[in-house]
């Protein structure tokens, strides 16, 4: 049997990649045969078009890593860490790193054990995001002996006392308020918050902020008051389910969860119950994950500057990496609200007869 190949012209090669990356068909040209009078921006966007189309990188354009950088996250179930993971892994490839993803699930490969791998390939800097860091009952001293050994390595998702290393986090006591702060607005006043277990620092600090909103807006006699709003479940679509169903049966009218994930599970909750989104219950989400503004319907959520974030912690590694110090004080980042259609002004109670 003859195994015929087809071979892509040129010509098409060219067109394809300078319209994939916005260029003329010479620039591309002129980044292909590398030629030095192509601006950075223009020739990573060629060479990432080069790459999405599947074709191999001529030999010139191959360049040797500048060292192994591991990166550490949680799973990759709920949307947000794959979005941390392809941005830090993006500035990680600018600078000539090789990013090294390490991803956790239940039962399996631990924290501890990633590290371990990671240090006997000899990587030159570890970013943690939503880490041990960020648990209260974890221990601290496995970063206290990675910084003992030399290894730079920058937290992302949480702060823990007692670590010498960059921390970069979004500030969820302010995402928690600009939640509340929508839904007043709203005419709600039986607000809920569906937040995650409470031994992490994220969780801590959006139930710290959701219970001053409450307080601050008259919604609540004082935090104990508030705090009764609150219900502790788990990070997943099955979590908010469940918180939804208490705080359905206490009369709530809307809910602020502590992810999309949660979100989507109380969407699903009141659905169950016959009732509809944002029409007997408004939901807002958190983070802003890829796709989530396609639900149904599009959920209005506080969104967690991923990009500014994970450049902020590439930044400071690098820093790291080359002998500088880095800020030891955390980088707090600014949510933003995105209003979409999951919230609505709240249900008129019906008339009493």
């Amino acid at each position: 049997m003859r195994r015929t190949t087809t071979l892509v012209p040129v010509r098409t090669r060219l067109a394809d990649l300078a319209q994939l990356a916005g260029v003329s068909t010479a620039t591309v040209s002129r980044v292909l045969n590398g030629k030095a009078n192509v601006s950075r921006e223009t020739r990573q966007a060629v060479l990432s078009a080069l790459d999405q189309l599947g074709y191999e990188r001529p030999e010139r354009l191959k360049h040797r890593s500048a060292g192994l950088i591991g990166l550490v996250v949680p799973e990759l179930v709920n949307p947000v860490f794959p979005a941390f993971a392809q941005v830090i892994e993006d500035h990680l490839s600018d600078a000539g790193y090789t990013p090294v993803l390490c991803t956790q699930s239940p039962g399996g490969t631990t924290e501890d054990e990633y590290v371990e791998i990671l240090m006997e390939h000899g990587v030159d800097g570890i970013v943690f995001v939503s880490g041990l860091h960020a648990d209260t009952q974890a221990g601290r001293d496995r970063y206290v002996r990675l910084r003992e050994r030399g290894m730079p390595i920058v937290l992302v998702g949480g702060y823990a006392e007692g670590i010498d290393a960059p921390f970069v986090s979004a500030d969820d006591a302010q995402a928690a308020e600009l939640a509340v702060r929508h839904l007043v607005s709203l005419g709600h006043r039986r607000i809920g918050l569906a937040a995650g277990p409470t031994r992490f620092v994220p969780t801590q600090r959006k139930q710290d902020g959701f219970v001053r909103a409450l307080v601050q807006h008259g919604l609540a006699a004082d935090e104990a008051d508030a705090r009764t709003h609150v219900v502790n479940t788990l990070f997943t679509l099955e979590g908010g389910q469940a918180a939804a169903e208490e705080l359905l049966a206490s009369g709530h009218t809307a809910v602020v969860c502590a992810s999309d994930l949660m979100a989507l599970g109380v969407t699903r909750a009141v659905r169950a119950r016959g009732l509809a989104v944002p029409a007997d219950m408004s939901v807002v989400g958190y983070d802003d994950s890829p796709l989530i503004a396609f639900t149904d319907p599009p959920l209005t959520t506080v969104r967690q500057p991923v990009a500014a974030m994970g450049r902020a912690a590439v930044a400071a590694l690098l820093t790291e990496i080359s002998g500088d110090r880095a800020p030891r004080s955390e980088l707090l980042f600014q949510p933003e609200l995105v209003v979409r259609e999951s919230t609505g002004s709240a249900p008129v109670p019906a008339p009493v007869a």
